[in-house]
């Protein structure tokens, strides 16, 4: 019992620990465990591990393969909840470099690794491809939270984000084959065990995956499920998947489950997001056990193995040649700059898949005295920490070192979809400027949708939106919904991490009728509030642009606006096109030279009144 407790709180801490350093968690986890395992039995009196993940007769979690199973089953919820947050608008622009990533990449891969790993250490051709099989994935767990803390182009994000969830079961898949390989030889009975295998995985994954998906769905609709019992009947069903697709097909269960997150990620589903709240949750306690138990589950003995200059040569070429290569050949031909394929090039940590199946693999190979058997786990520990730790110390510096990290961010994230804000993000989208729209009113989502904006369904009291990478490039922040509190709470929690450049708000009723209450981050003009602003939309719902003379012109048009309801000052718009947000206390603004306009909602305005000379 306190073993158990003691791994749920040790991994509390240390996520915690990599919340507030902002690195990835799995870096504190795996370092906890092994502290608690095998460094501990060079403490302890007898020579016993603080905590024993396997029984060896006298103590331990899990008798015989309990602990894999444990590991396989908590790995496909992880991959599951990656697989709900794969949104198809995300890869418009990059869906050949992640295809190509998770095939030629996965190649180039396999063969060097292999051919590395074969001649530095000395293993059999059999071994050394188990081994450049297992490190082929990129996990989602260990990426997602190094570039949260990097704002990136979104194109390079998404290309590093689907590639690590993707190429989880691909990764899986080649290791199955290999593993087929060595244990029924050679020649054409494996050959034919191969294709059979080969098949099965696709075959099963995908149609196990894309129906329970399509099941689920129809059961949440219908409301044949009660709200109560959603998120653990969704549960149930993604364990359900996984096993009843690994009985058909050994490890098809990991390809099912991204499957069935993948379509219902994608799908206009009612409390999707109450659901990927919930599988986020239960991702960090699993992520949190299983690092630690499969850290501690290494023996001293073999760490001995790979401390030498054998292991940093293998090292050296996986992360420093062979990942570079794979990518450039993948992204060769698409719209990736150079600097751009350079980074996602450095970034390519490993996770949680291929430590769990190197663990179960190597184990298994080990009981059948396989040669070199032994190297498996300790070498694959070696490159998921040596990955963890460059990326996680360096992908921000290296960013900056080869100019793919933005110094300017010039999105706008805009809190509320009514339809004042898709009049707005519609007009701020047109002049090239990336605008996220975020709500929890899915009909409001929707509309902004079929407008073509980019429109998030989520709850601002979450902490989701700070862990989603596409609003990296955010530096505006403009809360535009009828709820005060909410525009006030948004400003407080989300103004230093999406509000650098500026962050505003709507002022309310009271603050309107009050013209000495004029608010540093009230927004477009002190006597609008959301309920103004709506009568205006509704009675001319048009972006009006006016060419400013001077100064003086601005400040005449400022006032025209206070004078008459139906004109609302936004923005103002340099000759060059960039675009500037109007504060309730617009008269600040001074126009360095010519060509510059006012924007503006509402009626035209009449030349008369314009006039000013």
């Amino acid at each position: 019992m306190l073993e158990l407790a003691g791994i749920v709180i040790l991994g509390i801490i240390a996520q915690w620990v990599a919340w507030r350093f902002k690195i990835p968690a799995i870096l504190p986890l795996i370092l906890i465990g092994l502290l608690v395992g095998p460094i501990a039995t060079l403490f302890t009196e007898d020579g016993s591990k603080l905590i024993e993940p396997i029984w060896n007769g006298t103590q331990g979690l899990f008798p015989g393969e309990g602990l894999y199973y444990f590991v396989s089953l908590a790995i496909s919820v992880i991959l599951f909840e990656g697989g709900l947050t794969l949104k198809r608008a995300e890869i418009s622009n990059v869906g050949p470099v992640i295809s190509k990533l998770i095939t030629i990449g996965t190649v180039v891969t396999f063969f060097g690794a292999g051919v590395a790993a074969h001649y530095i250490f000395g293993l059999s051709w059999q071994i050394s491809f188990l081994f450049s099989a297992l490190i082929i994935v990129t996990g989602p767990t260990v990426i997602t939270p190094i570039l949260r803390n990097i704002p990136l182009k979104k194109d390079v994000s998404a290309v590093l984000k689907w590639e690590g969830i993707l190429i989880d079961p691909i990764g899986a898949l080649v290791a199955v084959l290999v593993f087929e390989f060595i244990s029924v030889g050679e020649g054409q009975a494996y050959t034919q065990t191969a294709l059979i295998e080969f098949g099965k995985i696709i075959l099963f994954g995908t149609t196990f995956g894309f129906t329970f998906a399509h099941a689920l769905a129809f059961a949440i609709k219908k409301d044949f499920i009660p709200h109560y019992l959603l998120n653990v009947v969704s549960l149930s069903a993604v364990l359900l998947v996984f096993v009843e697709s690994d009985v058909f097909a050994h490890e098809s269960g990991l390809l099912a489950v991204v499957v069935m997150g993948m379509v219902l990620g994608n799908m206009n589903l009612p409390n999707l997001k109450e659901l990927l709240y919930f599988k986020e949750s239960l991702s960090v306690l699993l992520i949190s056990i299983l690092f630690i138990l499969l850290a501690a589950n290494i023996n001293i003995g073999d760490m001995e193995l790979i401390f030498n200059w054998n292991s940093v040569a293998l090292f050296a070429i996986i992360v420093f040649l062979i990942r570079p290569l794979g990518v450039f050949l993948s992204a060769q031909g698409s719209n990736l700059k150079f600097n751009e394929k350079l980074f996602i090039g450095w970034v390519g940590p490993r996770g949680i898949v291929a430590a769990g199946i190197a663990s179960l693999f190597g184990s298994k190979l080990m009981l059948r005295g396989e040669a070199g058997a032994e190297y498996i786990t300790p070498l694959v520990f070696m490159i998921v920490l040596g990955t963890v730790l460059l990326n996680a110390t360096t992908a921000r510096l290296f960013a900056k070192l080869v100019g793919v990290f933005l110094t300017k961010s010039e999105g706008i994230l805009i809190i509320g979809a009514s339809k004042l804000s898709r009049l707005i993000a519609n007009y701020l989208k047109k002049n090239n400027r990336h605008v996220v729209l975020i709500d929890n009113n899915q009909a409001n989502v929707d509309k902004a949708k079929r407008l073509g904006l980019e429109a998030i369904t989520a709850n601002i009291f979450s902490d989701t939106l700070t862990d989603n990478i596409e609003l990296n490039d955010m530096g505006y922040l403009m809360a535009l919904t009828g709820n005060s509190d909410i525009n006030k709470f948004a400003i407080r929690k989300f103004q230093k991490q999406f509000g650098e450049n500026g962050a505003f708000r709507l002022v309310n009723t009271e603050e309107v009728n009050d013209p000495d209450n004029n608010p540093k981050e009230g927004l477009f003009s002190h006597t609008d509030d959301f309920i103004q602003l709506m009568d205006t939309v509704r009675k001319h719902p048009t972006i009006h642009e006016i060419d400013l003379k001077d100064k003086k012109h601005y400040d005449s048009l400022i006032d025209l606006t206070l004078k008459d309801s139906d004109i609302v000052p936004l923005f103002t718009k340099a000759p060059g096109g960039s675009i500037d947000i109007i504060p309730a206390n617009s008269k600040d603004f001074v126009p360095k030279g010519d060509g510059f306009k006012l924007v503006y909602l509402g009626k035209m305005i009449d030349p008369d009144e314009d006039d000013q000379d």
